[in-house]
């Protein structure tokens, strides 16, 4: 098997045996990788309360999303050219080494810029698995395997909060990188022993300087979405010229774009309807999807009064949901070649899913929560696989990483964009409902209750510090505090609400789009026969069929 990986080819392709073990590897990358992130957040506060770095908290998530995000489509643009294999291993290697550092981080700044390092390797371990699935399987057979591929990120989403708890009680919170070491030396020898070694057909003109473009145009776009609401106010004047110095330096990029021999983001994929509309619906499905992962722990802690470890573990249920559907909407679509009824299907189940959130109330049982995540998780486990098949079906199989990292880039940036809107969204909710609740005999400490944010509010340390303050104020005091807790619940229920029918609005549009989303039945085997690649006779980066 070894002597097999020296093998010198002219596509990316995988046949025979060794298959299966480059699916193999690709599933721990994908498991590791995506547990590494559930992981981190279990121990974000522990870390924060170390490094006495709380002025940087939100920089170790934003350095890592930016520098993956932005790296994502030169990889699978190159990897087209080049083969998966170098940047399997450039992407392996930078993730250790940036997990490595972060464990011995003795700052907050040095664990912001390990973060970043990080996030360039995972740039590639996001999107090379896909392009690798497509590498293996022709578009029929590849339906069952990314539910397969959707499974194991709902099992590694389940695993990391209890992981993450126990390595940070049990061991360090430098643990929760250190123990990405040894994923990465297996993932590693993996890559070097199943991924073949491609040959370019000729000379390849990288552009660089679109690259470049491109970057420098989405880091002020991320920035601006990043601070928008937290930092500084969304009309704001920072806030605007981050927006607008990000369009303009995007505008130039796609302008040189059009004149690139070998453009990063191949202008022509967008005159695919396929294309068009599966990124558009992957830009609702993530933004709902995250504002409904990221906010529901804050209701649960808050409103039902689970305490912050068993909150983590309300996502289980949910996760577990969205592997049957993936799994069993892969299988449909292996068996029939087609996928747009299941879409219409499975956008209309996140439509349930979110006006059952939209329900929730101050008595509403945690079990209704667990079954209303529950269906919102079979609704977008279903839909989620799909949209990748049916953009990898509609274009040559040369065209594969720079397809899949295309969709995969926008989807991420929809997680980014959802963020700071649905933090607003609940904010805003929670702070004129707490207005209006507010027991008249504490109008005296609205504008100090006001600065709060849910978050912050309704943390344990929070509440003791009210509790004590109450304290002072005699037999009184405890009845005040009552009526304020309660005025808090019933705030952040309406911020919840507002934030679901928000969730429910992305989830329309959803619905809405599947019809407008083209057919092309699922390829065969035919898939791989048909490249022109394989048989030598284009130059890669050739225009892919368009509907």
């Amino acid at each position: 098997m070894a002597s097999s990986s020296e093998t010198v080819q002219r596509t990316n392709q995988i046949v025979g045996r060794r298959r299966w073990w480059a699916l193999a590897t690709v599933m721990l990358t994908m498991f590791f990788s995506s547990m590494d992130q559930t992981v981190v957040s279990t121990a974000i506060p522990t870390i924060v309360s170390k490094l006495n770095g709380l002025n940087l908290y939100s920089w170790l998530f934003s350095a890592y999303m930016m520098a993956s995000a932005v790296t994502v489509p030169i990889y699978g643009k190159l990897s087209d050219v080049f083969g998966r294999k170098p940047f399997y291993i450039f992407g392996l290697v930078m993730f250790g080494v940036g997990s490595a550092i972060s464990g011995l981080s003795h700052t907050m700044l040095e664990l912001v810029i390990a973060r970043g390092i990080q996030g360039i390797g995972a740039g590639a371990m996001m999107s090379m698995p896909r392009a690798t699935i497509g590498d293996i399987f022709d578009p029929k057979e590849r339906g069952r395997w990314m539910g397969v591929i959707g499974a194991v990120f709902g099992l590694s989403s389940i695993i990391g909060p209890a992981l993450g708890g126990w390595i940070t009680d049990s061991l360090s919170w430098r643990w929760v990188f250190y123990i990405n070491l040894p994923f990465a030396v297996l993932a590693l020898i993996g890559v070097i022993v199943t991924l073949p070694r491609v040959r370019a057909e000729h000379r390849v003109q990288v552009d660089w300087f679109g690259a470049l473009l491109m970057i420098i145009g989405l880091i002020p776009i991320l920035l601006g979405f990043t601070w928008a609401g937290t930092k500084y106010a969304w009309g704001s004047s920072q806030i605007i010229l981050l927006f607008v110095v990000g369009v303009v330096l995007l505008v130039l990029f796609l302008l040189w774009e059009r004149r690139a021999k070998e453009p990063v983001l191949t202008p022509t994929l967008f005159k695919s309807r396929i294309f068009t509309m599966s990124l558009i619906l992957g830009i609702f499905m993530m933004m709902g999807m995250f504002g409904s992962m990221m906010y529901l722990p804050t209701y649960v802690q808050g409103v039902i009064g689970l305490n912050a470890t068993n909150s983590g573990f309300l996502l289980s249920p949910m996760m577990i949901s969205f592997i049957v559907a993936s799994v069993i909407s892969g299988q449909i679509m292996t068996r029939t070649g087609r996928y747009v009824r299941l879409a219409n299907v499975s956008s209309a189940i996140i439509i349930v899913g979110f006006i059952l959130l939209a329900t929730l109330n101050v008595n509403t049982h945690f079990w209704s929560v667990i079954i209303y995540m529950v269906v919102l998780g079979l609704g977008i486990g279903a839909l989620m696989p799909l949209l990748n098949v049916a953009v990898q079906n509609a274009f040559p199989y040369e065209m594969m990483g720079t397809v899949n990292s295309t969709q995969q880039f926008v989807s991420s940036l929809g997680g980014v964009i959802a963020s700071p809107i649905f933090g607003s969204v609940l904010n805003n909710g929670f702070q004129h409902k707490l207005n209006e609740t507010m027991p008249a005999q504490l109008n005296a400490m609205k504008s100090t209750l006001s600065s709060l944010d849910p978050q912050a509010l309704l943390t344990a340390q929070a509440q003791h510090a009210l509790k004590s303050k109450f304290a002072s104020m005699g037999s009184a005091g405890q009845t005040l505090y009552n009526q304020l807790i309660h005025a808090v619940k019933v705030s952040l229920t309406t911020g919840v609400h507002h934030l679901f029918l928000v969730g429910l609005i992305f989830g329309c549009l959803t619905f809405i789009g599947t019809f407008f989303l083209p057919e092309v039945r699922l390829k065969g085997k035919e898939y791989f026969a048909s490249s022109d690649r394989a048989s030598g006779d284009a130059p890669i980066g050739q225009k892919p069929q368009v509907e």
